[in-house]
């Protein structure tokens, strides 16, 4: 009897690549606070069955990273709105190990490395002038997570994607309705600056000042929301 041509795809294979896929959405902000993460819509768009998209999707809700709402064939979960102390306590984890993980970056990149970096930068400005926002979200999450893989600690990494999946929808109210802002476009290229330079501390320190920008900006908005219910 003859061995059959293809192989047979593991169900967690197909579990992984829907975590996978709904996890890097996430982290873009591709998907905004409150929005209804639909079992059925996402099986479709990723070529899968509802089953392993299931199982993704509850991972990221014991992750806390959605909430559940009506599981099942057709159901779906919920992008959560954080409350301004959630957000704050994440941009604490994150004013915390980002700064600290720039700086490392600072003492191992390469100039490839960093010219890749810096494309999604420019990425970043010619999303703005072309009103692309989600370009401009998937270019800003490349543009942090290219330098945080250039620290040599994947510990560290894991920790900072962690707390960016639980707060990046909510960093999207940080966006105006068509155009992204680039009111922290200056830190991220003094971020570029140091690492080509060399300085860990100032990497550090530009880092931290875009965290603690967001932290204001969206901390505010976040109070008024409350204020008005």
């Amino acid at each position: 009897m003859s061995s059959p041509r293809l192989k047979s795809i593991e169900r967690s294979t197909l579990w992984d690549r829907a975590y996978e896929s709904l996890k890097d959405a996430l982290l873009a902000g591709k998907f905004p606070p409150g929005e209804r993460v639909v079992l059925r819509k996402v099986a479709d768009d990723l070529g899968l069955s509802p089953p392993p998209v299931r199982d993704a999707v509850n991972r990221l809700i014991d992750e806390k990273v959605l909430e559940r709402g009506g599981l099942g064939p057709g159901g779906a979960a919920i992008v959560p709105l954080l409350d301004e102390d959630q957000f704050s306590q994440l941009m604490t984890v994150r004013t915390s190990l980002e700064p600290m993980a720039a700086a490392a970056a600072a003492a191992h990149a390469t100039p490839a490395q960093l010219d890749a970096v810096e494309a999604f930068l420019l990425e970043m400005k010619r999303s703005v002038k072309e009103n692309r926002t989600d370009q401009y979200l998937d270019a800003h999450y490349h543009f942090h997570f290219g330098i945080y893989a250039m620290c040599g600690m994947p510990i560290v990494e894991e920790i900072i994607e962690s707390a960016w999946l639980r707060c990046a929808p909510t960093l999207t109210l940080a966006l105006p309705e068509n155009i992204p802002s680039l009111r922290r476009y200056a830190s991220h290229v003094a971020t570029i600056a140091a690492l080509r330079q060399g300085d860990g501390e100032a990497a550090a320190a530009a880092i931290r000042a875009d965290i603690e920008s967001a932290r204001q900006d969206i901390g505010l908005m976040l109070r008024e929301k409350a204020g008005r219910r």
